[in-house]
């Protein structure tokens, strides 16, 4: 398999850095966290045999950067940029998209106000706490991360934010779940950390306030996969999926590993998204 082809995208105030393989009708898989298009290295080839399959650095991480690198970050910014891509690559049909953590966030405002662009969504523990019936317990700890990150700078902050995403609080399992990963993984630790400044610092704040269109979503259900992690029950991730799926009566789907499970179990993870694009129902 040859590498993929890279290019870049001028958008309203960023310019993209994106990644292509493979041919056929186009995926586009919109990265979450810090990772960047580089936390689909372990599925991107298995799926480029099937697919046109792109990848990119969401504005302000990695290669994509912001003309302003103190502007604030909306998840409607972050979704037209997607879009972006979408006319770039796959003009005159719509795409298959997949969105993990932040990533599905922005993919859910996509398939929301650009519904013709999207044939089929699959949005994996997209962490829309605005949805949940304790959501001002949630914005606590946002505030609480940004105050500490402003105070204490980013590793306290870290450590808050972990342990809010836990489902016992505890930040403890963290550190397990870092000496799981597959040497490739590992070697991205470098860059990740680079982008965690201004992941905590403006994209969880941006994103974990922003409340997606439940009437729009139930419109669109018939084209929305809404996935967690089987081994994240219970971690707040998990809770809005579930409570989204349920109020839409759609079917909750479970990929292999935690919210990270496609960093963890790459070859699984890849076959449980295959599937989901394959069939469906």
């Amino acid at each position: 398999m040859t590498g993929p082809t890279i290019g870049t995208l001028r958008v309203n105030g960023a310019t993209l850095h994106y990644e292509v393989r493979g041919r056929g009708p186009l995926l586009l898989l919109i990265p979450g966290g810090t990772g960047g298009a580089a936390a689909f290295d372990g599925i991107a080839d298995d799926l480029a045999a099937e697919y046109t399959v792109a990848t990119y650095d969401p504005r302000g991480m990695s290669g994509s950067t912001l003309d302003d690198p103190e502007a604030e970050q909306s998840v409607a910014e972050h979704a037209d940029d997607a879009l972006r891509i979408l006319d770039l690559l796959s003009p005159s049909e719509p795409a298959r998209v997949f969105g993990s953590s932040s990533g599905a966030i922005a993919a859910l405002h996509l398939l929301t106000a650009h519904p013709e662009r999207v044939e089929r969504l699959v949005a994996h523990e997209p962490p829309v706490v605005e949805v949940l019936p304790d959501a001002a317990e949630h914005r606590a700890l946002v505030a609480r991360v940004r105050a500490t990150f402003h105070a204490e700078g980013l590793m306290p902050a870290m450590a808050v934010f972990a342990a809010g995403l836990k489902k016992d609080g505890a930040a403890a399992t963290e550190a397990k779940a870092a000496t799981e990963l597959p040497p490739q993984a590992a070697a991205r630790a470098e860059r990740t950390m680079a982008n965690l400044p201004y992941f905590v610092g403006r994209i969880v704040p941006g994103f974990m306030s922003y409340a997606p269109d439940i009437h729009r979503l139930e419109a669109l259900s018939d084209r929305l996969v809404l996935a967690c992690g089987q081994d994240s029950r219970g971690e707040l991730p998990y809770r809005p999926a579930a409570f989204l799926a349920e109020h839409l009566g759609t079917e909750l789907r479970h990929f292999p590993g935690g919210h990270t499970g496609l960093t963890t179990h790459p070859a699984e993870f890849g076959e449980a998204l295959r599937k989901e694009f394959r069939g469906g129902h």
